[in-house]
């Protein structure tokens, strides 16, 4: 009986939020007045768990960048103030995208239910988790084509030897979902076979997904969290040479809230990495600083547990530290930049990540989309040997692809490429180019 009323109340608690919801709906204002060199975007709404990473979602996958936030939420009201621009730092001038803001951020329903997330209804979602090695993308993909799977979509992480996946595909055939049990439970045992590699300590995770909505990037901070890559052993040093992030949590007792202050390296999707992870490790951020204006990035934030209290203990405080630096370090890729675009059919992925093995590059991150007939992809390799990616490899790579579909960009001895060059603004300038190409060029990628 006490069970039964405890439902009833967390049931009459949601019915009630909603109807504060729906009589509140979420007040947005957009101004590009106030401010010289940015947009200002205010939302205003009846608060709940999560509400500041729907924002900051939806900002991130317009590809805007946040160069200043305010975050306030007490009680039952929240307010964010974000100032944000393009891609090339200009403000948001173009009303079809500000009437697009105002429709998305002033809905009553959830934003997320409107932009960034991909439903898998006509396809098949396969989401992989395990330890990194030389080739393992180019096996994944050869395990896929060889069970008549189409890749439509992809999007590789690894960091600190771990790597997770999460695929879209079809079947070959029909071109929809893959939705035979049988045929399903194969791909899975298949994959799970690819990803247990040499390290029985860790457990390689393999499920496949035929229904729901997915929200990428969120989904793979949520799989590497959960597969702690975040741990550190005694010989990890991080991802070469790269500058660690500065985070900092300290009580705040009077206040009876956790103070947590992080300063790094600025770059796009900063912002939301780290909401992301505060908010899947139920964290509330109730006031928050962030500031961005110039090449190096300060976020603070005034937080508590779910729960209502701050942290708790030392190894709590620890581990907050832990999971934000990995979430900062995820996307940061050092190593050859590829950019294809071309035709798309059955087998291109598996095929291209073959003569990466085999020209002994590793994929250390990876983008993959098809569009209109076009396979639109992105890869970050370095040598299987730690060293630089040499010149004659290079020059095998477009031997083997086709002189005609390989551009060599920059110079791959050139270290001096801009570290804030964004993988999806080239990811879509690559949509208006008539040619099937694919660039390289050696940077540090912070995106």
């Amino acid at each position: 009986m006490e069970t039964t009323n405890r439902t009833y109340s967390r049931n009459m608690e949601d019915e009630y939020q909603k109807f504060i919801r729906r009589m509140n709906p979420p007040r947005v204002v957009i101004d590009n007045e106030s401010c010289k060199n940015a947009t200002i975007i205010q939302v205003d709404s009846a608060n709940k768990h999560g509400i500041l990473l729907e924002v900051v979602q939806v900002l991130t996958d317009l590809n805007f960048i946040v160069t200043k936030a305010y975050i306030s939420s007490d009680g039952g009201w929240f307010m964010d103030v974000f100032n944000v621009t393009d891609q090339e730092g200009n403000k948001i001038r173009d009303q079809g995208i500000l009437d697009y803001i105002q429709k998305v951020l002033g809905s009553d329903t959830s934003f997320t239910n409107s932009i960034g997330v991909t439903s898998s209804t006509d396809r098949t979602v396969i989401e992989l988790t395990g330890s990194d090695r030389p080739g393992l993308l180019s096996e994944v993909c050869a395990v896929l084509t060889h069970l008549k799977c189409n890749v439509l979509n992809a999007e590789v992480w690894t960091h600190n030897t771990r790597a997770a996946f999460i695929v879209q595909v079809t079947d070959n055939e029909s071109g929809s979902a893959v939705s035979d049990p049988e045929r399903l439970t194969t791909i899975k045992q298949m994959l799970s076979y690819i990803l247990e590699g040499s390290n029985k300590a860790r457990e390689a995770k393999t499920s496949v997904v035929s229904h729901g909505v997915v929200h990428t990037e969120r989904r793979l901070h949520q799989m590497m969290l959960a597969d702690r890559d975040y741990e550190r052993g005694s010989g990890d040093g991080g991802d070469g040479d790269t500058r660690r992030p500065e985070v900092n949590v300290v009580n705040w007792y009077d206040k009876d809230c956790s103070v947590v202050s992080i300063r790094c390296k600025d770059r796009p999707k900063l912002l939301f990495d780290t909401i992301c992870t505060l908010t899947d490790m139920e964290y509330i951020v109730f006031h928050g600083h962030v500031d961005a204006e110039g090449p190096e990035a300060y976020q603070e934030y005034c937080i508590r547990h779910v729960d209502g209290s701050p942290v708790k203990s030392e190894a709590e405080r620890e581990r907050m530290i832990q999971c934000i630096e990995a979430a900062i370090e995820r996307r940061v890729s050092e190593g050859l930049k590829l950019e294809l675009c071309t035709t798309d059919r059955v087998g291109l992925l598996s095929d291209v990540t073959r003569i990466f093995r085999e020209n002994s590059l590793t994929v250390t991150r990876a983008e993959v989309a098809t569009r209109g007939g076009k396979a639109i992809n992105t890869f970050y390799v370095r040598d299987a040997s730690g060293y630089s990616v040499d010149s004659k490899i290079i020059e095998s790579i477009r031997k083997e692809i086709g002189q005609t579909m390989l551009k060599v960009k920059n110079n791959p001895q050139d270290s001096n490429t801009s570290p804030q060059e964004s993988p999806t603004r080239f990811l879509f300038g690559g949509l208006f180019k008539s040619k099937s190409f694919v660039n390289f060029g050696l940077v540090r990628s912070y995106s």
